[in-house]
Protein backbone atom coordinates (compact mmCIF):
# COMPACT_ATOMS: atom_id res chain seq x y z
CA UNK A 1 0.00 0.00 0.00
CA UNK A 2 1.29 3.43 -0.95
CA UNK A 3 1.42 5.44 2.29
CA UNK A 4 0.76 8.76 0.54
CA UNK A 5 -2.14 7.92 -1.77
CA UNK A 6 -3.58 4.96 0.14
CA UNK A 7 -3.67 2.92 -3.08
CA UNK A 8 -2.10 -0.47 -3.67
CA UNK A 9 1.44 0.06 -4.93
CA UNK A 10 2.48 -1.74 -8.10
CA UNK A 11 5.86 -2.00 -9.74
CA UNK A 12 6.42 -1.67 -13.46
CA UNK A 13 7.09 -5.06 -15.10
CA UNK A 14 10.81 -4.31 -15.60
CA UNK A 15 11.43 -3.80 -11.86
CA UNK A 16 9.47 -6.77 -10.53
CA UNK A 17 11.52 -9.33 -8.68
CA UNK A 18 12.43 -12.37 -10.75
CA UNK A 19 12.63 -15.81 -9.19
CA UNK A 20 15.75 -17.93 -9.49
CA UNK A 21 15.54 -20.55 -12.20
CA UNK A 22 17.14 -23.52 -10.50
CA UNK A 23 18.86 -25.97 -12.82
CA UNK A 24 19.03 -28.74 -10.23
CA UNK A 25 17.54 -29.50 -6.85
CA UNK A 26 20.83 -30.53 -5.26
CA UNK A 27 21.66 -27.00 -4.09
CA UNK A 28 25.06 -25.29 -3.95
CA UNK A 29 28.28 -27.34 -3.96
CA UNK A 30 31.49 -26.27 -2.22
CA UNK A 31 34.95 -26.86 -3.67
CA UNK A 32 38.62 -26.00 -3.36
CA UNK A 33 40.87 -24.99 -6.22
CA UNK A 34 44.03 -27.09 -5.89
CA UNK A 35 47.24 -26.03 -7.63
CA UNK A 36 49.56 -28.99 -8.24
CA UNK A 37 52.38 -26.95 -9.75
CA UNK A 38 52.82 -23.19 -10.00
CA UNK A 39 54.20 -22.23 -13.40
CA UNK A 40 53.80 -18.50 -12.65
CA UNK A 41 55.41 -18.62 -9.19
CA UNK A 42 52.61 -16.43 -7.78
CA UNK A 43 49.96 -18.63 -6.12
CA UNK A 44 52.05 -21.48 -4.76
CA UNK A 45 50.73 -25.03 -4.54
CA UNK A 46 48.02 -26.75 -2.54
CA UNK A 47 44.65 -25.14 -1.80
CA UNK A 48 44.81 -21.72 -3.45
CA UNK A 49 41.10 -20.72 -3.45
CA UNK A 50 37.67 -21.77 -2.21
CA UNK A 51 34.46 -21.73 -4.15
CA UNK A 52 30.79 -22.46 -4.50
CA UNK A 53 28.96 -23.73 -7.56
CA UNK A 54 25.36 -22.54 -7.33
CA UNK A 55 22.48 -24.70 -8.53
CA UNK A 56 22.17 -22.69 -11.77
CA UNK A 57 25.83 -23.36 -12.67
CA UNK A 58 27.21 -19.95 -11.64
CA UNK A 59 30.48 -20.17 -9.69
CA UNK A 60 31.85 -17.85 -7.01
CA UNK A 61 35.59 -18.18 -6.33
CA UNK A 62 37.27 -16.68 -3.24
CA UNK A 63 40.98 -16.01 -3.06
CA UNK A 64 42.24 -15.56 0.52
CA UNK A 65 45.38 -13.87 1.74
CA UNK A 66 46.44 -10.28 2.24
CA UNK A 67 44.51 -9.02 -0.80
CA UNK A 68 41.47 -11.29 -0.61
CA UNK A 69 39.00 -11.10 -3.47
CA UNK A 70 35.96 -12.93 -4.75
CA UNK A 71 35.08 -13.38 -8.42
CA UNK A 72 31.89 -14.63 -10.06
CA UNK A 73 31.91 -16.90 -13.10
CA UNK A 74 28.43 -16.91 -14.70
CA UNK A 75 29.63 -19.43 -17.32
CA UNK A 76 30.54 -21.98 -14.65
CA UNK A 77 33.39 -24.22 -13.62
CA UNK A 78 34.68 -24.87 -17.15
CA UNK A 79 35.19 -21.14 -17.74
CA UNK A 80 36.99 -20.82 -14.38
CA UNK A 81 39.32 -23.71 -15.22
CA UNK A 82 40.03 -22.27 -18.66
CA UNK A 83 41.62 -19.28 -16.92
CA UNK A 84 42.92 -20.71 -13.63
CA UNK A 85 43.48 -24.36 -14.58
CA UNK A 86 46.85 -23.64 -16.20
CA UNK A 87 46.51 -26.62 -18.56
CA UNK A 88 45.94 -29.15 -15.80
CA UNK A 89 48.17 -27.59 -13.13
CA UNK A 90 45.04 -26.80 -11.10
CA UNK A 91 42.02 -29.00 -10.41
CA UNK A 92 38.76 -28.85 -8.48
CA UNK A 93 38.27 -30.84 -5.27
CA UNK A 94 34.56 -31.12 -4.47
CA UNK A 95 34.08 -31.04 -0.71
CA UNK A 96 30.73 -32.83 -0.66
CA UNK A 97 31.95 -35.96 -2.48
Amino acid sequence: MDEISGRTATLPWSTRRRHLKVASTSGPRCFQLIRHSDPSGVSGTGVIAEGVEWSDGTVALHWGGQYATTTVWPDGIDALLTIHGHSGSSTIRWLDE
